[in-house]
């Protein structure tokens, strides 16, 4: 058996346990959002800006770090990005004003961007064999998953014996270590002859003239919105807004005794949840059309969402909203990545889409700023969870049109 014809290189294993740290990190934010709004007393919308600056600096630096890969190597990116994560974690616990939080979280953001998915999902793809490449998508995206499966359980555990700002400076140093990874990451596989022959402006001309292409980019959107105001917003909404525990229920039994910690156990379940998930979207989406899997899965997580507010939040209802949401939470990844490969090419996929990742996380900065200025004027989450509701139904009807065939059999398109 050929390298190529391979599921499990080197390359896919590196790169997801570099996608792991990453989200590991990323994924505990939520759980620093009562104990920096306690320290300095500061209203809730401040920090939740903070991590909305995150999520816009993630999305700006994507295409900026694909290009980045593309023009001078995958590696040099994932450096760069490495060192400017740790150095933003570590800056972050000295900060004492909400501006001063703020203005770090860009370098956060674009260290997250040069660890994250639009650099490794692009080696991901273009070292998989074309037989395998869809679920290979799948497997890296899970292991991000798998990362946020420990990473507010560990926050919660290292806050109850340290400051934020200690755990802070601890993060900073664990994501070094995704850079002992980096002697698995190859050259991956060879663009094809006619990709070499395009260069990136016009490939990107091409793509922006294309109908299909900014459905995708539009669609996206709403991922982002839902995944960070639940990433960032959910722990606290469950530990103000969930009914009690009970003392001799199951919960209790496994040491779950407080609102606070069931928040942690709820981000982990979404992230157990998704590594099936994830894998499961990839492996469909090697023999379904990729459009209808996404249309789908923006369906049922506008369901999902729509039944969990509609009912009392109670502590089982929220273990059952963190499985379901969690088996659809990053599925679109696989999916829409794999559609931007299958129509564009490989050679700028990371490019490509990093451009799709940024209309992401212009929707994640939405969800997390919008949900700490809504908590602020009402007092609760409930009208901004029904926007996510809302975004996510537009979601799913606006990737039905896509033409899901290589942009260079559609002569429509111009070149």
């Amino acid at each position: 058996m050929t390298s190529q014809s391979r599921l499990f290189t080197p390359i896919l294993i590196g790169g997801s346990i570099i996608l792991l740290i990453n989200f590991a990190l990323r994924a505990s934010f939520g759980m620093f959002q009562i104990p920096i709004a306690e320290d300095f007393g500061w209203p809730r919308a401040e920090f939740s800006l903070a991590i909305a600056i995150q999520n816009l600096a993630w999305g700006i630096g994507q295409p900026i770090f694909g290009a980045l890969a593309e023009k001078w190597g995958d590696k040099l990116a994932i450096i760069i990005g490495a060192f400017l994560y740790s150095a933003g974690l570590i800056l972050t616990a000295y900060a004492t004003t909400p501006a001063g939080m703020q203005l770090l979280e860009v370098m956060v953001g674009f260290g997250i961007a040069g660890t994250g998915f639009g650099v490794i999902l692009a080696i991901v793809g273009r070292a998989a064999s074309d037989e395998n490449r869809s679920l290979a998508l799948g497997i890296a995206t899970a292991a991000g998953s798998a990362g946020q499966v420990f990473g507010a359980p560990l926050a919660e555990i290292l806050l109850a014996s340290y400051s934020w700002q200690t755990v802070f400076i601890i993060f900073g140093v664990l994501v070094l270590s995704c850079l002992l990874f980096l002697p698995m990451l190859g050259d991956g596989k060879p663009a094809s002859r006619s990709e070499l022959e395009e260069s990136m402006g016009s490939v990107l001309k091409r793509a922006f003239r294309d109908p299909s292409y900014l459905m995708i980019f539009v669609g996206f959107f709403s991922c982002g919105y839902q995944l960070a105001f639940i990433t960032a917003h959910f722990p606290a909404m469950i530990t103000e807004m969930c009914g009690p525990i009970s003392p001799t229920g199951t919960l209790a039994s496994i040491g779950i005794t407080t609102t606070s910690a069931l928040g942690a156990v709820a981000i982990s379940l979404i992230g157990l949840a998704n590594i099936a998930g994830s894998i499961f979207a990839g492996w469909l989406g090697k023999r379904y059309s990729k459009k209808y899997l996404l249309a789908g899965v923006y369906t049922l997580r506008t369901i999902a969402s729509a039944i969990f507010i509609l009912m009392p939040i109670t502590p089982t209802s929220v273990i059952v909203f963190s499985v379901v949401m969690g088996s659809l939470w990053l599925a679109t990844v696989p999916l829409t990545s794999g559609l931007v490969a299958y129509i564009y090419g490989l050679r700028y996929m990371g490019t490509l889409y990093g451009f799709v990742f940024l209309s992401h996380q212009l929707g994640s900065f939405l969800g997390v700023w919008l949900g700490g200025k809504m908590y602020d004027v009402y007092g609760d989450y409930t009208l901004v969870w029904w926007v996510g509701v809302g975004v996510g139904a537009f979601s799913a009807l606006i990737h039905l049109p896509i033409k899901e065939q290589p942009a260079t059999l559609r002569s429509a398109v111009p070149a």
